[in-house]
């Protein structure tokens, strides 16, 4: 049971990180939906606080980097127009 509501806070996590149009909305979702995940997982092992801090820095980068990706691909697109 406790592997389902992980897997499915996961994959919620990863379907919110592409909201957004800036960086800083997608920074944020994806240190939300990191955090989120990060409490999920350390509750299994009794660390909820210290799952959510290390999960909001991991989705905060994880969003900044999807956000580079899309204005890249944006640019490569715009280029050729």
């Amino acid at each position: 049971m406790e592997r389902v509501i992980i897997a499915s806070i996961l994959l919620s996590a990863a379907a919110l990180a592409g909201c957004g149009t800036t960086t800083a909305s997608r920074t944020t979702t994806g240190a939300a939906a990191g955090a989120a995940a990060g409490a999920a997982i350390g509750s299994a092992s009794a660390n909820a606080g210290k799952g959510a801090l290390i999960g909001a820095g991991v989705g905060a980068l994880g969003g900044y980097a999807y956000d580079q990706h899309e204005k890249e691909k944006e640019r490569q697109q715009n280029r050729y127009k």
